[in-house]
């Protein structure tokens, strides 16, 4: 019973709605929108007019050169047309239109309008606009008005029927011609009120096609929006290393003011206990007293190697350059290490490259059976270049899980580049490059 009830209730609204149509709000808006559109519509085509206006040629050549002319000239200030024409969806239909990025031009149409201009016309984007405003919107411009006019037609001709229906029945109007005006009364009337219908679907339609043909034409291209896209998502991944890097130095300070402090505390006093009671003790009490020393002293260098590998305070007190001698003194694998990073570089970067050398370095104490490791690390430009060489037996493969994935990806999410050459029985070489920020 609900069910069906509620079907006839959809059908009863869908019928008024139907009905209500020619009188709805977004009717006369879409017809509003059509009447606007056909005046913004006027302005190419006046300008292609203007040169025919102060000029009428006699021969072919001078007939060709005024339709060049008329032509570029509107071609040429398409963009400019297109602002009203955005702010008239905005305004009318509530559609915006998306902005495409600004259009780059050559340096050297920075002083000279001829080269600006040359420079628009080579433009995509100016002949997709083109494309809209000289042929696709006054097509489905023509569409809607044609179809307004039938709109008006229609409620003119069934207003006049039915007048001359009533005059006729009452006797104010006597029709003496042959009998079928009575039947084609009738036949006009019904004609009137299926266009009256009709129209405004009609006139809807092309407002929605030209709605369409704007956001693909006058819009970005598919490039442009891919482009974009591409530099948002670049945007958002920068901001989420920043955040993860600043995330990185919270929890290390963090620890290193909190839980650390804390340890060498409980270690001192531990430490401190075992020395001045350890005659007033039993033997199980030392020994407990002992072995809780030790632990917490293995405690707080695990918890110094975990706060150094978060991120390292030397790293961002000093730079990269004292970071990476501290890594390379505490190598099992010696190390000759050379860097050249005359200034401080984008915090980000320096994280990024000081653990991608720990993890080098870690891989080739692991893996390669290396006896010495080359590390050389320099600022070229904009590019912090790193050199990681060992000694070892090579092979090394990223696809194996042996932390050059890793590496890669740290790499990576800074845009910059990695490469590896492993062959087998060595060396093997890493190269990294880093972009860096001014």
């Amino acid at each position: 019973m609900s069910s069906g009830t509620t079907g006839t209730e959809s059908g009863a609204t869908g019928l008024r709605s139907i009905l209500a149509s020619p009188w709805a709000r977004r009717t006369w808006r879409d017809l509003g929108f059509t009447v606007l559109s056909a005046g913004l519509n006027l302005l190419p085509l006046l300008v292609m007019a203007l040169p025919w206006t102060f000029y009428v040629p006699t021969s072919l050549l001078a007939v060709l050169t005024c339709v060049f002319v008329s032509v570029a000239a509107a071609v040429a200030l398409c963009p400019w047309l297109t602002v009203p024409r955005r702010a008239c969806f905005y305004e009318v239909l509530g559609v915006r239109i998306p902005r495409p990025p600004t259009l780059e031009l050559s340096p050297a149409s920075s002083g000279s309008v001829w080269s600006a201009l040359r420079d628009r016309l080579r433009s995509p984007r100016t002949w997709r606009q083109a494309c809209y405003h000289l042929v696709v919107a006054p097509a489905v411009n023509l569409l809607g008005l044609l179809a307004g006019l039938l709109w008006v037609a229609a409620l003119i001709g069934l207003a006049t029927s039915a007048v001359l229906a009533l005059a006729t029945a009452v006797g104010v109007f006597h029709y003496t011609g042959p009998r079928l005006w009575g039947g084609a009364l009738i036949w006009f009337m019904l004609l009137s009120v299926v266009l009256m219908y009709v129209s405004p679907w009609i006139v809807s339609a092309a407002v929605r096609m030209d709605t369409r043909a704007a956001a693909d034409l006058l819009g970005p291209s598919r490039a442009e929006k891919l482009a974009q896209r591409v530099a948002k998502l670049t945007e958002s991944r920068a901001a989420t290393v920043d955040a993860a890097d600043t995330e990185r130095r919270r929890i290390e300070r963090d620890l290193h003011d909190g839980a650390q402090q804390r340890l060498v505390s409980l270690a001192m006093n531990l430490g401190l206990a075992r020395a001045t009671l350890a005659h007033e003790l039993s033997e199980r009490a030392r020994q407990a007293l002992q072995e809780a020393h030790e632990e917490a002293k293995e405690a707080l260098t695990e918890l110094r190697e975990l706060v150094r590998g978060l991120h390292p305070v030397v790293l961002e007190d000093r730079g990269l350059d004292a970071a990476l001698t501290g890594i390379a003194a505490r190598s099992p694998v010696p190390v000759r290490l050379s860097v050249d990073v005359p200034r401080r570089i984008s915090p980000t970067v320096e994280a990024v490259g000081y653990f991608i050398v720990s993890e080098a370095l870690a891989n080739a104490n692991k893996h390669a059976r290396a006896t010495a490791v080359q590390v050389d690390v320099r600022l070229d430009g904009l590019m912090l270049r790193i050199s990681i060489t060992d000694d070892g037996i090579g092979g090394a493969d990223a696809g194996r899980g042996t932390g050059l994935t890793g590496l890669a990806q740290r790499a990576a999410s800074v845009d910059g580049s990695f490469g590896i050459s492993s062959p087998l029985g060595g060396p093997t070489t890493i190269k990294v490059d880093l972009p860096c920020e001014l």
